[in-house]
């Protein structure tokens, strides 16, 4: 074993702490639902960018490249002032959802270069411009741009010409679980000198405040450049600063970590010294904004740097709990022994992958994302609903108002984020494709954060999933027990066909509850056909599928009914496995074998025997829409609403069936009493290769015509995977027309040019990796049944015939060729941006996009989402890249 994986498994059992400090920061807390407290529920308006600077927060805490412990008391991160700006670089920038012509934005450039599981050592990179960081300017040009106009970045500023920018590499080394070392490391680009103030920061989060019991935290200046700091849980800590290009150490400036109330509700300011005391002293100039009695809850050690062109400076600190006589002897030879134990441990990881440099950078730094983006997400929403005690009073609105019916949800804990800035909230949904990734590099993690949403302060008592903060009680798609089966399966592979049935067994248990829910409240006709609105497909349809409907009635959904089939099959293959050991999930297992057949059933022919989701002329999967007249409409939309149905597979080997005589025995008889069954829907009764037996929606001759569709490189093969929406709806857009209005859908490849979501709903046409990575894994599954006789025309009109693997493969190649570098050198996530393509100090730097165009292949959407675009690291190996 390598010495991360040393310690990885002693954290994991508990022997060692390596994981209580980590990039737990948020990169924003303030336009959060949890801060927001305002009597209209307007998140983006009650705490601003501009607020955030003064206002301390309730529930987390926010900064650049930071860390703190794993209950977010004590907390590090870094902040810069280039002597231009009008406050200091201390949080990330970025537009709220009315600013932006495309939604919620972060407008900086920064990128997450490594971090092993334990973060034993993490490297990330801030880019921070030598000129006036343009604030201004991105809001008024994202506010006059229309949505047929993509957004206005950072980058298309100007603001990096020249290369007139610091490249600050922010770097941790652990020389114990509880001994963070250090490094900050500035370099200038630009052609001439350039002068920047390092302000390293280390505060205590806010606890204080709230219910006038708690007691206040305490850091003081304990010799020059050290910080002691003392918390009543947490605690003693030590920060050493040491000194910079002087044998003098940095000045420590302190202050409180408390709302400025003068700056922001013109409150007394009582001669205290507040949260922006730091900024207000360095920035302002004001001396009585610090505290000169070198005390408080909060402090920055002051570094002036002048920086010749072309050259770096760097600074070195040291957080630990044990008092350190000599915090920097052994400083370098550590730093250096857990970077090169980061490169043994990656190098056995990526041991399969090919020699390829740019490959494995790609690999490294989407683990990279994915483990900078844990945060801990603190929210009691009963005590939100109520407001605290030394509070003033909360609104009465508030009481019926977002998440008024999650009173029970309380969480406290390290959750894998779907991006730091613009989505610093968990998602069920999300946070299903993120554990496939992380189950790669630390699977009790992963097993962690499938666990969390099924606990009873998670999980609603009628077994819904937690949505996300906006809105709890909002429908995900149910993908929680498929991410359950694949981590469990990925698991029991890496310790040797032992698996950890107690986490599986303790999953199924309650997922069981929560398929329960879909069934009770989303069946609305008990027929087995499933609506769920949203499911993550904000723009993609006719009609907003979570509001009532203009034209009245309800819509029968073909991916609410799929995720159900798929449901019920994870669940079932579930139930078999633990039915190996205990003969009573044999019963468990044949329950969800019926639910299975009879929602397939009722997507074959129609929840009444009638009018089903499936259209044979068309060879697609539709939803249903049915008006108060009675009358039933299909609507064409070909989207991947219509693929989803794919995704309820599975392959059950003869050898399993003959272990479970009981499940086995039900599945006959049901096959021999409902006849219709078997015909219609499965397989069941005709093995397949090797005395296999398939269960799907898809028969051979349906599998084949959705795939050539679905193939087909004019509606929904793109270069770079399958897009979310057909092309053939650009020249031929679908129109469903009522008495007052025309309702038009049209395939657009990027940015969505509709407003009727809200928000960042920019699903119509682009590639999303998590769709793309389920497609994938259905045609393996299709393939391992069918073998190599299925084969199917790709691209379709093409004459080349491949076998379901091959198209898997061939799929996995377009998706990575978004990231990797092509023949010339250019990678297509990058566009045609010419700094990013071409400059050595950006083209092997890798942001991880929310999806991407699906004609030329640019990211777009939240640039830090690694969480699901993560999956590349999985696809990688599948493509043979």
């Amino acid at each position: 074993m390598t010495q991360e994986q040393l310690r990885l498994a002693a954290a994991n059992a508990g022997r060692a702490p390596w994981k209580k400090f980590g990039p737990y920061l948020t990169e924003r807390q303030w336009g959060t639902v949890r801060e927001d407290y305002s009597a209209e529920g307007n998140a983006w308006d009650y705490i601003t960018h501009d607020m955030a600077r003064s206002k301390a927060y309730r529930w987390g805490e926010e900064g650049i490249g930071g860390i703190s412990d794993d209950q977010q008391l004590l907390c590090f991160a870094v902040a810069l002032w280039n002597g231009k700006d009008e406050m200091l670089k201390e949080r990330l920038f970025g537009l709220t959802n009315g600013q932006g012509n495309h939604g919620e934005d972060v407008k900086e450039q920064y990128y997450y270069l490594d971090s092993t599981p334990t973060h034993s050592y993490m490297r990330m990179l801030y880019k921070y411009p030598q000129g006036k960081f343009p604030y201004g300017k991105l809001v008024r040009e994202n506010g006059r741009r229309t949505r047929l106009e993509p957004e206005y970045e950072l980058l298309d500023t100007g603001i990096f010409d020249q290369s007139r920018y610091f490249d600050v590499y922010v770097e941790y080394a652990k020389a114990g679980p509880e001994d963070v070392l250090i490094k900050l490391t500035v370099h200038n680009r630009g052609p001439k000198k350039a002068s920047v103030q390092l302000l390293p920061q280390l505060w205590f989060r806010n606890t204080w405040s709230w219910d006038g019991k708690s007691t206040r935290p305490s850091m003081r200046e304990s010799q020059p450049g050290a910080v002691h700091a003392q918390h009543p849980e947490l605690g003693h800590y030590h920060l050493y600063c040491e000194p910079h290009g002087t044998a003098e150490p940095p000045r420590l400036l302190f202050c409180e970590n408390d709302t400025n109330g003068a700056r922001l509700y013109s409150l007394p300011a009582e001669g205290r010294h507040f949260k922006d005391g730091i900024n207000d002293y360095v920035v302002n100039g004001e001396a009585a904004a610090i505290n000169d009695e070198q005390a408080g809850t909060k402090v920055a050690a002051q570094y002036q740097l002048t920086v010749p062109a072309g050259e770096a400076r760097t600074v070195r600190l040291r957080l630990s709990q044990p008092w350190q006589d000599a915090p920097f002897h052994d400083f370098d030879h550590q730093f250096y022994l857990r970077q090169t134990e980061a490169d043994e441990f990656y190098n056995c990881l990526q041991e399969s992958l090919p020699a390829d440099p740019d490959v494995r950078n790609v690999q490294r730094q989407a683990f990279a994302g994915m483990l900078w983006s844990k945060q801990f997400y603190y929210y009691d929403v009963n005590q939100w609903l109520k407001g605290d005690p030394a509070m003033s009073k909360a609104p009465a609105s508030r009481r019926a108002g977002r998440n008024s019916t999650w009173h029970h949800l309380y969480n406290a804990d390290i959750i894998s984020m779907p991006d730091k800035w613009e989505y610093p909230w968990y998602a069920a949904w999300d946070l299903a494709f993120h554990c496939i990734p992380l189950a790669m590099v630390d699977a009790e993690f992963a097993k962690l954060q499938l666990r969390l949403f099924t606990k009873d302060r998670y999980m609603h008592p009628n077994g819904q999933l937690p949505a996300y903060e906006w809105n709890f009680s909002d429908v995900n798609p149910p993908v929680h027990a498929w991410a359950t089966w694949r981590v469990y399966q990925m698991d029991k592979k890496l310790h040797h066909g032992l698996g950890d049935t107690v986490f599986l067994e303790v999953m199924f248990h309650k997922l069981a509850l929560n398929f329960a829910w879909w069934v009770n409240r989303k069946d609305k006709s008990e027929r087995n056909i499933f609506e769920g609105g949203f499911l993550g497909l904000d723009n993609i349809g006719v009609f907003d599928r979570s509001a009532p409907l203009p034209t009245g009635g309800f819509i029968e959904q073909s991916d609410g009914t799929s995720w159900m089939a798929m449901f019920a099959l994870n669940m079932m293959r579930m139930a078999m496995e633990l039915a190996k050991s205990n003969r009573v999930y044999q019963e468990m297992a044949g329950k969800f074998f019926e639910h299975f057949l009879y929602i397939a059933d009722a997507m074959t022919r129609g929840g009444d025997g009638q009018f089903n989701l499936w259209d044979d002329a068309d060879g697609f999967y539709y939803d249903v829409l049915h008006t108060p007249d009675g009358v039933r409409t299909k609507l064409k939309v070909r989207s991947i609403v219509g693929l989803i149905p794919l995704f309820a597979v599975e392959v059950v080997e003869q050898d399993i069936l003959d272990a479970l005589p009981e499940f086995t025995a039900r599945a006959t008889w049901l096959i021999r009493h409902r006849p219709h069954l078997a015909q219609l829907v499965t397989r069941w009764q005709e093995p397949g290769k090797g005395a296999r037996h398939l269960l799907g929606l898809l028969r051979r001759p349906r599998l084949k015509k959705l795939l050539t569709r679905m193939l087909d490189e004019t509606e929904f093969l793109s270069d770079y995977g399958i897009r979310a929406m057909s092309r053939y709806h650009l020249e031929h857009p679908y129109i469903y027309s009522t008495p007052e209005t025309d309702f038009t859908v049209q395939y657009v490849p990027g940015e969505a040019e509709s407003s009727m979501f809200g928000g960042n709903s920019n699903w119509r046409g682009p590639i999303w990796l998590p769709i793309n990575f389920l497609i994938i894994e259905s045609l393996q599954r299709y393939h391992h049944y069918y073998g190599d006789n299925f084969k199917i025309e790709y691209p379709t009109g093409s004459g080349k015939l491949l076998n379901l693997q091959q198209v898997s493969e061939a799929l996995a190649g377009r998706l990575t060729r978004l990231l990797l570098k092509d023949e010339t050198g250019r990678r297509p996530a990058f566009g045609d941006n010419e700094l990013l393509q071409t400059d050595p100090h950006f083209r092997d730097n890798l942001l991880f996009h929310e999806y991407f165009h699906g004609d030329a292949g640019h990211g777009l959407g939240a640039s830090h989402q690694t969480g699901w675009t993560g999956l590349v690291v999985r696809l990688l190996q599948l493509s043979g890249q």
